[in-house]
Order: structure tokens, then sequence, then C-alpha cells
């Protein structure tokens, strides 16, 4: 290698982006060796062929831009792949990695005021090592309570999504039965965004403050890429510039919470190592081959299921927290 290919990997490595890339890169490899290295130690290196392709069809989508922390959790409950409180930390480790791979996909150049960028990504993960000990911690039927109210706030934001900027009118035909839904007009309720790509000091103050209660909420399975973007829309960001902020935060976070995640005993490392096997692939495939998707439909769909998850979680948490006031209400045995 010459000097001035030497010295263009140099200015790309100090750069804001080769740096964010290059430091992902070694924590993105360094959770993979705790990953393999704690699944080889349980017995646990075989994943799961069903998480194999949840992995693959919910980080597929999040690429596209549907998101993978509802649909995955709202599948595990349905399919009852682990228990309600290993949630958390499949998630997080789960798509750690195919997070990772969308970061280094698509972070290539970042329109946004460095000092708010890192500052941001810093908070996020900050948040992320405060909650991840607090969620491994509450009892289960906390994390059902949280994690259900979560998709609910996901189902939410998708129909805010598919409602602000209009609906089509639609015709069903399934023989002799028909249904037709007349056109809904753009409600446009969500932040528009501004045109800054830089925040003054008041502001970025506040953007950090909630990334870094944002990357508490992430461990307990509540995604951050929504949240993110409200908040740094209804500041005056650009939405475009919000981008790698959402992207970094994640990236960044996941890998190192869950480092945590992959020691403790609420974990089964079999769908972790499935989902990121099959998310990886699929984040590329996403990435590059598809184009196009008629994802409103299937935001319809995800909001449908994710609300029945979302009810069963909570009536799991309630039905829990009943038993418990009922044996405390019980007479002691004399």
């Amino acid at each position: 290698m010459n000097a001035g290919a030497i010295g263009a990997v140099v200015r790309w490595l100090t750069s804001i982006v080769g740096g964010l890339l290059a430091a992902l890169t070694v924590i993105a490899l360094y959770f993979t060796s705790v990953l393999i290295g704690t699944a080889r130690k349980r017995g646990e290196l075989a994943p799961k062929v069903e998480a194999i392709g949840l992995g693959a069809v919910t980080n597929f989508f999040d690429t596209l831009g549907i998101g993978s922390f509802a649909p995955s959790t709202a599948w595990m409950k349905l399919r009852k792949l682990a228990p309600d409180s290993y949630f958390p930390a499949i998630l997080n480790s789960g798509h750690a990695l195919p997070t990772v791979t969308e970061a280094l996909v698509f972070i290539t150049l970042v329109r946004v005021d460095p000092t708010l960028l890192i500052a941001c990504i810093v908070a996020s993960c900050l948040g992320a090592w405060v909650g991840e000990p607090i969620v491994q911690r509450s009892p289960v039927r906390l994390v059902q309570a949280v994690v259900g109210v979560a998709l609910l706030v996901g189902a939410l934001l998708f129909t805010l999504k598919n409602l602000d900027s209009g609906l089509p009118a639609y015709h069903w035909q399934l023989g002799s039965f028909a249904i037709n839904t007349p056109a809904i007009a753009a409600t446009h309720i969500l932040p528009a965004g501004g045109a800054a790509l830089s925040l003054p000091t008041s502001l970025l103050i506040v953007a950090v403050i909630a990334h870094f209660i944002m990357g508490i909420l992430m461990m307990f399975g509540i995604g951050l890429y929504a949240p993110s973007l409200i908040v740094l829309s209804l500041l005056g960001l650009n939405p475009i510039a919000a981008f790698p902020i959402m992207m970094g935060s994640c990236a960044f976070l996941m890998p190192i919470s869950s480092v945590r995640f992959v020691r403790s005993e609420r974990i089964d490392l079999r769908i972790v190592i499935g989902m990121a096997l099959g998310g990886i692939p699929a984040v590329l495939l996403a990435a590059f081959v598809v184009k196009q998707m008629d994802l409103v439909t299937l935001r319809w769909l995800v909001v449908i299921v994710v609300l029945y998850a979302s009810a069963l979680l909570l009536r799991s948490a309630l039905v829990g927290e009943r038993r418990r006031s009922t044996a405390a209400a019980a007479p002691t045995p004399t």
C-alpha cells in the first residue's frame, strides 16, 4: 500500500463517519465474541430455526422502516418462544448485529452537527447502561406491563404513520363479498420537522436528556427510532439529519448493553443467535435489492398482531398482580 492510500485511510478513520464506523466495528466484534463464548459454555450455540426466520423477516422490514422490536415481541408472545421476562434481553441482543449492519450500510455521510450526533449517541448508551440492570432486577409482571404498553405505543405510531399522508380508497372482493373503504385525507399529525442541521445549546441539552431516557426504555424493549425522530423533529431538526442520530444511537447502545444481557440468566441464546443469523443477510437484501414495497398494508397487519400481543402481555401482568395480592391476603396457616 503506497503512502497516498495510507493517508486516505488515516483521513477516513479520523473523520466523524470513519471514526464512528471503525469504533462500531470493534464493538460489534467484541459483542460477537462474548455471545459465541457464552453460548458455547451454556450449550446454546445451535440457533433455533424459527428464530432465524423471525430475525430475517423483522430485520428485513426494519431496514425498510417498519421496525423490529414490536413485531418480534408480538411473534415471541404468540408463539411462546421464551418467557415474557426474557423479551428485553432477546430483543436487544438478537437485533444488535443486524442493527450494526444497518448502520455500516447507511451511515456513509453525516449531514448533522457532530456535537449533537456524538452527544446523543453517548447519552443513549449511558441510558442503556443504567437501564439494563434495572430490567434484570425488575419483577416479571413489571416487564410484562412495560413491554405491553410499549406495544400499544408502537401500534399507535404505526397507525399515525399510515394516516399522516392519507390513505387511498380500497376495494376488496372475495367472491360475492366486497368491502369498500373511503379515501382518508392526510392528517399531518406527526411533526414535519425543521430544516436545521444543528440545535442551540438549550435544545441540544433537551435532546441529550431525551436520548438518555430513550436508552433506558430501550432496555425494556421500547424501540428508539420513532421516539427519537419525533423528539428531534419537534426540536426543529431536519428529519433527514435525525437519521444518523437514531441509527447511531441504536447501533452503539445495543451491542454495548447486550454484553451484560448475554451473560444474564433471563435470555435464550439460541434465539439470539438465530435472530442475528437471519437478520444480517436480510438487512443486506432490503438495502441493496428491494427498492419499494407496499408498507402501508403491512403496517396495518403489524398493528393488528401487535395489539393482540399487547393485550396478552398486559393480561399476564394483571393476572400475576391479582395472584400476588390474593396470596398476600390469604391467612397464614398456624
